[in-house]
């Protein structure tokens, strides 16, 4: 009996290490994205991608609507390159959620994204990966903006 329980713990703390170091290349991924972001290295943030990703933004209008926009990423990385030097944006994120389910995951951030010193707007990103060649790459991601509620 002691065999088998000692047998199982060892398994059990096998799966947790492994699922713990895909965790971790997850949000290795996520932080490696938005380093590529604020430096505006279209190369890696094409080669972080599946494809042309799907992009959602949702946002409440000065109506009180909720608005759904969605954009291109071959446009979004062009717009990023055209962005003049002088200006200065970070997003900050603020915590990770990261979920996984063999080649796919999902990695849910708070964030709050300042542009040149200033507040900007707050929300979460929720970030789709599958995992590729040992790779995660993004493949979808939609994003809340808000300016309440923000924990600045």
């Amino acid at each position: 009996m002691k065999k088998i329980t000692l047998i199982c713990i060892v398994c059990l703390g096998y799966n947790i290490n492994a699922q713990n170091a895909e965790v971790e290349a997850v949000k290795a991924t996520i932080v490696e994205f938005f380093e590529a972001f604020h430096k505006k290295d279209t190369t890696m943030l094409k080669t972080m991608a599946k494809g042309n990703i799907k992009m959602q933004s949702i946002s409440v209008n000065a109506e009180g609507k909720t608005v759904l926009q969605e954009s291109d990423y071959n446009q979004f990385v062009k717009m990023l390159a055209s962005i003049p030097e002088d200006a200065k944006f970070e997003e900050k994120l603020l915590d990770f959620n990261i979920q996984i389910d063999g080649h796919m995951a999902n990695a849910w951030t708070q964030y709050e994204f300042w542009f040149n010193g200033n507040f900007s707007h707050c929300g979460v990103n929720s970030f789709q990966l599958i995992k590729e060649d040992e790779k995660w790459k993004v493949f979808y991601m939609v994003d809340t903006r808000r300016r309440e509620g923000c924990k600045k």
